[in-house]
């Protein structure tokens, strides 16, 4: 990782070849194998199965400013091409100060036209969440939504009914026992679907129908080959109102093909990149390649029962 994101330095995982080409196992660490085997079913998908006809040809994509200074917020977006910021918040407590000030330093990198939106990742209780968003809404000028501003859906409703801010629902529908019967509606105004986590580009699909909203299809902070699922399923999408967090890749240091999904003046096209480069990030230390070989045999066993 160029900058701590999401708590993390180095990303990781498993590429797996199938006679469709490549797909790509990530879940984090901490998931344990029966949350992982959706990620595996993706990855199965991708390089079994392939991907339901797009609808679409590009996808408008938001740059994403992880919680860095001021400064380095401005640059991230000035030189993103993007029309639209994705920007974290609440990486620590008593973070209001640090996070209003990347969101004006983004607003000033984007112009008044730009679009910002900011992403919780359900790190505050409803009463900070509604003192926190006020707050971050006006340093923005207008935010297009709040993000996961607490964990649970009954949070989200009362954060949504205090707020004149939209809100997005990304944890409370990926992470739930069964994405396909949360009822949001109620308590957000967009679903972020990332289908690395819901098993696939044809499972997040009824994952985005049964959730009745507008969608906004975000990645896992995966390389190319797994980003390509994820702009799969941007394409698929009926309708797509909103840009789609998948200018991920810039949070990386590299990437693992030479024709990386990376936007051109906002958007991505909708591609599959090309195989990876043997040696490329290829893991050296023994003991990781046994962690994760091990693990991604025991997911697979999962899977099968």
């Amino acid at each position: 990782m160029r900058t701590r994101f999401r708590g993390i330095t180095v990303r990781e995982g498993v590429l797996v070849e199938g006679p469709l080409g490549w797909g790509e196992f990530c879940p984090f660490p901490e998931y344990d194998d029966a949350e992982a085997a959706s990620w595996l079913a993706t990855a199965v998908e991708q390089c079994t199965v392939g991907w339901p006809e797009p609808v679409r040809d590009r996808i408008a994509v938001n740059c994403t400013v992880p919680a860095v200074d001021p400064v380095k917020a401005h640059a991230v977006v000035a030189g993103s091409g993007c029309r639209t910021a994705k920007i974290k918040v609440a990486d620590h407590p008593g973070s209001l100060a640090g996070d209003v000030a990347r969101v004006e330093a983004v607003r000033d990198a984007l112009g008044p036209a730009g679009k910002i939106r900011v992403d919780a990742n359900a790190g505050w209780d409803v009463d900070t969440a509604v003192t926190h968003i006020r707050a971050l809404d006006k340093a923005a000028g207008g935010l297009e939504y709040v993000e996961q501003p607490c964990p649970g859906i009954e949070e989200l409703a009362s954060v949504r009914r205090r707020v004149n801010v939209p809100i997005a629902a990304d944890e409370s529908i990926r992470r739930a026992e069964d994405p396909l019967a949360v009822a949001v509606a109620g308590a957000a105004d967009i679903a972020v679907i990332k289908c690395t986590p819901l098993g696939g580009v044809r499972r997040a699909l009824r994952v985005a129908e049964a959730a009745g909203l507008p969608c906004v299809v975000s990645s896992a902070l995966e390389t190319s080959v797994g980003l390509a699922a994820q702009v799969a399923l941007a394409a698929a999408l009926p309708s797509l109102d909103h840009a789609c967090g998948l200018g991920t890749l810039s949070l990386l240091t590299g990437d693992v093909v030479d024709d990386s999904l990376v936007p051109v003046d906002g958007f991505i096209d909708v591609r599959a990149p090309g195989p990876p480069v043997t040696g490329r990030f290829d893991e050296t230390d023994p003991e990781r390649v046994a962690w994760w070989l091990a693990r991604l045999d025991r997911v697979a066993r999962f899977m099968i029962a």
